[in-house]
């Protein structure tokens, strides 16, 4: 059917939205630092496993194809599409988690039930758990807003889901990775208006569980200890805390030059993945720690004030998303710089969009897709809201302009 002139006339003059200039710009700052830090630190791991020298990097450039491809994906996907469709994408996560343990097809990596075998490659299920767990979450905040707001039972649900969550997530186990469902979940909902009286109560049978998990495997317990003294224990326990400090020291304020760190040379583990941090520590010094933290300050912040925008206009569903999304990646960071810097007892979480990573990079390009859409569908409510006030603001203006006067032609 061809399109009328009045639908053309809405499709090229009304409102077509805009992703957020300095979101954008912040997150391809940290993806380009990620490439040219990857290349410098996984030479050496490279090596060590009898790979050519910039193997680990190629594999990262593909990935991170796949990323950008997602993100464009989830760049033109409506919000809406997606708020329908939460409660079935949680399922999909519940069995994602659950098919971990299937013989044959989870893989156990190091003690851990973490991976599928997808045959041709790997697949880290809690990658994917982490983004729909921000879009149901945010579509029950906008379903439930006053149960939220007002009851305490309003709480109970959003807790119960990120509780088996983090059941399963134990049960791999990956302790660092139910630890961000649990902050996530508690942070959006405190966003959403619950009241803290009710997060403190609901929260009180979390804190035994937690320190029971925590203190559960022996392991844990050493990165516990190890962490308050890694210098006690420096070629055991605490060996890439000490490794770490090191990094960082050595980098003293503008580092020993790109391509120089000696710790990545086998000494400090997981260099190219989860203490990346150190080495452009040791590389690019105390300079290269504050750009990394700034461009990832500039993303938070841009994230948080759209949400807020969003919460504004009435656009709550892409508000708790850009909040979400946000929180999660906020929270990883912290974490892996705390670890990174010996603030935080080692977890294995990597540095979004800088870290090498395969499922990891491409459903964390997925998930900064999901926060540009967000800002996308804020900006387009921005812009039509003022564009019905310009025109509200012309009519009033016509309707108190004087009515034309006519003169009578002489006679």
């Amino acid at each position: 059917m061809p399109m009328s002139e009045n639908s053309q006339t809405r499709r090229h003059e009304g409102p077509r939205g805009r992703v957020d200039l300095l979101l954008l710009l912040g997150l391809l700052g940290l993806i380009s630092l990620g490439v040219v830090m990857i290349a410098s630190s996984s030479i050496a791991v490279a090596d060590s496993q009898h790979h050519q020298p910039f193997y680990f990097l190629k594999r990262h450039l593909i990935f991170l194809s796949l990323g950008f491809a997602a993100a464009a994906v989830a760049l033109k996907t409506e919000l809406r599409w997606l708020e329908q469709r939460a409660g079935l994408l949680l399922i999909c996560a519940v069995l994602m988690l659950l098919a971990v343990f299937v013989p044959h097809f989870g893989m156990r990596i190091n003690g851990a039930r973490r991976w599928l075998n997808l045959g041709f490659t790997s697949f880290q299920p809690v990658e994917a758990v982490k983004l729909i767990l921000v879009l149901y979450m945010s579509s029950y905040l906008v379903r439930h807003r006053e149960s939220i707001e007002t009851r305490l039972w309003g709480l109970l649900r959003p807790l119960l889901v990120a509780g088996m969550l983090v059941a399963l997530l134990l049960a791999q186990p990956d302790f660092g990775s139910a630890t961000l469902v649990i902050g996530v979940t508690i942070g959006l909902v405190w966003l959403g208006g619950a009241r803290p009286f009710f997060l403190f109560l609901m929260g009180l049978p979390l804190m035994p569980a937690l320190v029971i998990a925590a203190t559960s495997e022996s392991y844990r317990v050493k990165r516990l200890t190890s962490f308050m003294d890694p210098w006690k224990d420096p070629f055991n326990d605490g060996f890439q805390l000490t490794q770490s400090l090191m990094a960082v020291g050595r980098g003293s304020w503008d580092g020993v030059g790109l391509g120089s760190s000696i710790l990545k040379l086998s000494y400090l583990p997981e260099a190219h993945t989860d203490f990346i941090l150190a080495v452009i520590g040791e590389e690019l010094g105390l300079a290269g720690i504050v750009l990394v933290l700034g461009l990832f300050g500039l993303v938070l912040w841009r994230g948080f004030t759209m949400g807020l925008r969003g919460v504004e206009i009435g656009q709550r569903y892409a508000a708790y998303v850009a909040f979400g999304v946000s929180l999660m990646l906020g929270l990883q960071v912290t974490v892996s710089v705390g670890v990174n810097l010996g603030a935080l007892p080692t977890k294995g979480l990597t540095l979004p969009m800088i870290s090498y990573g395969g499922s990891s990079m491409v459903l964390t390009c997925a998930m900064v897709g999901v926060l540009l859409r967000a800002t996308f569908e804020i900006n387009r409510a921005l812009d039509a809201r003022r564009s019905n006030s310009r025109y509200l603001e012309a009519l009033a203006a016509a309707a108190q302009a004087p009515a034309p006067t006519t003169t009578r032609a002489a006679a």
